[in-house]
């Protein structure tokens, strides 16, 4: 009776170990779908992003460039303005690691620091006073009290605000042309010549002709500093 017993319980433990790494596969293949999401949204892609799109709108093209082509600039400038942040995480965090010198969890304690002093420099005191309140987390006296999940959304809201503020500058100048070009049409007695299509050369000319790309993503990369 005991021999039947361990035979089984011999045939079932490999059964039950590929369960336990079926879960496993699992999860991390949910939590790599995660990391991009995640990354996004601890460092400069969202401000980038959404200045790009208020340049394109506020040139009147819809297509140009495609969402495609944003996206990479985001991607590549993000990963410029982050380097050093990366560079101090890779000293600091993943060279022990793969020496085996840190545990995988002093890894990540020590991996997040260049990334929440990142964050709390681009964060407004507002904006994380408004998620501690929410949190019902007591008042921090420090920064390394403020918990990572607390501190995450009011960057993301700052990174928002920003992006807003700088988007408007770039619509004045456009939102110029549009009202000059639309008060000439009306004084010519010409109402039924959409201004959008007069305008659209004359906004993309003067883009073109004060190095419009130099003078953003200048300003993007100086914001972060």
């Amino acid at each position: 009776m005991l021999s039947a017993i361990t035979a089984a319980t011999q045939a079932a433990s490999p059964l039950s170990t590929d369960g336990n790494n079926a879960v496993s596969m699992l999860i991390l293949v949910g939590a790599v779908t995660l990391v991009p999401a995640l990354l996004f949204c601890v460092t400069g892609f969202t401000r980038i992003l959404v200045v790009l799109g208020f340049i394109r709108t506020g040139l009147g093209t819809p297509t140009a460039p495609p969402n495609q082509v944003l996206v990479g600039i985001a991607l590549f400038l993000t990963a410029f303005v982050m380097m050093p942040t990366f560079k101090q995480i890779k000293t600091t965090a993943i060279d022990p690691l793969s020496r085996h010198q840190i545990t995988q969890t002093e890894a990540l304690d020590r991996g997040q620091k260049p990334l929440r002093e990142f964050m709390f420099k681009q964060t407004r005191t507002k904006d994380l006073a408004l998620f501690v309140n929410l949190s019902h987390e007591k008042r921090p006296k420090t920064r390394a009290d403020v918990p990572t999940y607390v501190l995450i959304p009011a960057f993301i809201i700052s990174e928002l605000k920003t992006a807003f503020q700088i988007g408007f500058l770039i619509f004045l100048p456009f939102l110029v042309i549009d009202l000059v070009v639309s008060s000439t049409l009306m004084s010519m007695g010409m109402m039924m010549l959409p201004p959008a299509f007069i305008s659209l050369p004359f906004k993309i000319l003067l883009f073109v002709l004060v190095d419009g790309w130099d003078l953003i993503l200048r300003s993007l990369v100086q914001s972060f500093h």
